[in-house]
């Protein structure tokens, strides 16, 4: 699916629908692992480790002499990639003990605002109009959700906290995209997935060791549900919008993560009992309308 040939005009659309479906399970995932007693960096740690870990034979078997060759520019570009990854997990996961799961997965999903603004000032890049129109769209709908959970906080919150680092979260996701567009050009998938997310577990382990947060002595329902995340939201979710950077602008991909807001939503929904008022569900609609009128411009 990888290969020389371009592949089907629908097919990056569907393995990105697939990718946000299972990418909406991440936050529920990560509030049970919250809820099992992992911290927020060993979450993320984990994650990312156990996903480098499973990929890793694959990785050596049908990119094995790619990694050998590997240009320096290659390797520091992918380090920097994973820097990036770290700290968007570390503070996004890191928001969700202090925000709702509504506003943290839509205030982290502004990517494509920051993306756009760097794509245009760094590559010359510019959106169509309808894709202009579909990203004015979706980014209403994230300020709508977020005006409503802003207004409704739960009491012992810190809502402003939580939105702050779930808006640098959204900042090194950008950077971690735009960096993963110009390596996707020349590496084969699971050759840049296992060195971006191998990358990344090393950065967090270091910080793991740094601020002493321990990664043993939990339950084996934590590691479960650890192995759970690396498998679902990281390598099937994650791993679907690498292999579509090749296919597809970084700014559409941004566009189509607007939608994990909402699946994450209706989620906590049932497994937390976390409702949504009436401008949240408003907001939701202008997401889903946003997403399909960029699809449309990224066709154009």
């Amino acid at each position: 699916m990888d290969g020389s040939r371009p592949p089907p005009r629908w097919l990056p659309f569907l393995v990105l629908g697939v990718g946000l479906l299972a990418i909406s399970f991440g936050a529920i995932l990560a509030r049970f692992a919250q809820g099992h007693g992992l911290p927020s960096l060993t979450i993320a740690t984990l994650r990312l480790g156990l996903a480098a870990l499973i990929i890793t034979p694959i990785a050596l078997w049908q990119s094995g002499r790619t990694l050998r060759t590997l240009s320096l520019q290659q390797a520091l570009l992918t380090c920097g990639a994973g820097f990036f990854l770290a700290l968007h997990f570390a503070t996004w996961i890191t928001s969700l003990e202090y925000t709702s799961v509504a506003s943290s997965t839509a205030l982290v999903t502004t990517n494509l605002l920051w993306i756009g603004i760097a794509s245009f000032l760094l590559f010359g890049e510019r959106p169509s109009r309808l894709m202009l129109v579909g990203i004015i769209i979706s980014l209403s709908g994230s300020l709508l959700i977020f005006w409503s959970d802003s207004r409704s906080s739960a009491p012992g919150s810190n809502p402003l906290l939580g939105n702050f680092l779930a808006i640098v979260g959204s900042w090194c996701f950008s950077a971690y995209l735009l960096i993963g567009r110009r390596l996707r050009a020349n590496l084969p998938l699971p050759a840049y997935v296992w060195l971006a997310y191998g990358s990344a577990a090393i950065f967090l382990l270091l910080a793991c060791q740094t601020s002493g947060t321990p990664l043993t002595g939990y339950t084996h329902a934590a590691y479960l549900v650890a192995l759970g995340m690396a498998l679902g939201p990281q390598l099937l979710g994650h791993t679907s919008y690498n292999w579509s950077l090749k296919h597809v602008s970084p700014t559409f991909i941004a566009v189509v993560t607007l939608g994990e807001p909402v699946g994450s939503a209706l989620l906590a929904w049932i497994f937390f009992g976390e409702s949504f008022a009436l401008m949240q569900g408003v907001g939701f609609v202008l997401l889903l309308v946003g997403i399909y009128l960029a699809a449309r411009g990224e066709g154009q």
